[in-house]
């Protein structure tokens, strides 16, 4: 595998890379890449053949994708990109008066099609550019029926602002939902999900990845590494002053379980079998999962989106992916009881039955 083994993005024509460029840490503060750094992650990633840039309009103030469209720009490379970017995190700038309830503008955040229009035309001028290729619901505000956001973000597609579109962090029924709508009303649909994918979080597969495969959408991992976790740099004796790993956080608990450690063990094995680093193994192990399109990887530095780069040279064998998926395996919940092996032997008179695309 490599970068130019191209994927298609869901059920579309649109194919991209099975690694994703994340720019979330380009732009100003103390954790990121400034321009000159982020040019040469740009440059590195594109040098190695991918063709897939993600951002948001969030990301940096607004910074990320003023410095995406510059460096597109640049390198005249604006066919060749597959651009992503998000709206649905509130960009108000401009606190309502004590009046008015106070706080931000709400019509500067959500999925309302009022916020999405606003959105994205302040995230064309940032880019410098007429049209996104694949626009994300960043994450789902829990209050816009699901009929305006399709009809929203089709029209958009009809007019041409926008390729694509897809959702990110959102309940599988609302994915779901999306993709009936559109099949039955023969309008453009949501043609990929980005969410939360690691070793140590895959919660997901147990209703997000059939929806997904019964939408025609492709799923992308975001945070493949689990915040650093995975790449084996944190020893079980010492989590002091590690951030959100260590803590609660607004995705999940702390990474820093007994479970964990258990499956780091494992993965630090794996990786010395394959004469690499964990991170690479566990990317490796992302990249190769049924209904993953491409895995986002961010970097602050060439060094570190070189390391991870690698992992698309890098094949699991049975043995190692048996292995990794045994001691990662989620707890079994309802819906993951219900498509049992056992249940179904119990329906088909005690026969294995295997579904399609299993």
């Amino acid at each position: 595998m490599s970068l130019t083994n191209f994927r298609a993005l869901g059920r579309s024509g649109l194919v991209v890379s099975p690694l994703a460029l994340g720019t979330m840490t380009f732009g100003p503060g103390g954790w990121n890449a400034d321009e000159a750094a982020s040019r040469e992650i740009f440059h590195a990633y594109r040098e190695a053949g991918g063709n897939f840039v993600d951002t948001a309009d969030i990301y940096s103030g607004g910074v990320s994708e003023e410095l995406v469209g510059k460096f597109i720009r640049e390198t005249g490379s604006r066919d060749d990109i597959v651009l992503a970017t998000k709206f649905g995190f509130n960009g108000s700038s401009s606190p309502l008066t004590a009046t008015q309830g106070g706080g931000a503008n709400p019509h500067a955040g959500g999925a309302g099609s009022k916020n999405i229009h606003r959105a994205l035309d302040a995230s064309l001028r940032r880019l410098g550019t007429d049209y996104v290729d694949l626009y994300w619901m960043h994450i789902w505000d829990g209050v816009t029926p699901v009929e305006e956001i399709v009809q929203t973000l089709g029209d958009l597609v009809r007019a041409g602002k926008i390729r694509h579109y897809a959702f990110s962090d959102m309940p599988a029924w609302v994915a779901m939902k999306a993709a009936t709508i559109a099949a039955e009303r023969r309008v453009p649909g949501p043609i990929a999900m980005q969410l939360e994918y690691s070793l140590v979080a895959r919660e997901v597969e147990a209703e997000h990845f059939p929806a997904a495969q019964e939408g025609g959408m492709g799923v992308m991992p975001w945070s493949p590494l689990a915040g650093g976790f995975l790449t084996g740099k944190y020893n079980r004796d010492d989590t002091v002053d590690t951030g959100r790993l260590s803590g609660a956080n607004p995705f999940g608990d702390s990474k820093f379980t007994d479970r964990n450690w258990t499956i780091l063990d494992t993965l630090r094995e794996v990786a010395v079998e394959l004469d690499c680093e964990p991170a690479q193994a566990a990317l490796a192990w992302a990249m190769s999962r049924p209904g993953v399109a491409s895995t986002l990887v961010g970097a602050r530095t060439v060094a570190q989106l070189t390391g991870n780069l690698s992992a698309a040279s890098i094949s699991l064998n049975d043995d190692q992916m048996r292995r990794l998926n045994e001691v990662s395996a989620p707890v079994p919940g309802f819906t993951s009881s219900l498509v049992s092996p056992e249940v179904r032997k119990m329906l088909y008179g005690g026969h294995e039955i295997t579904a399609w695309g299993e």
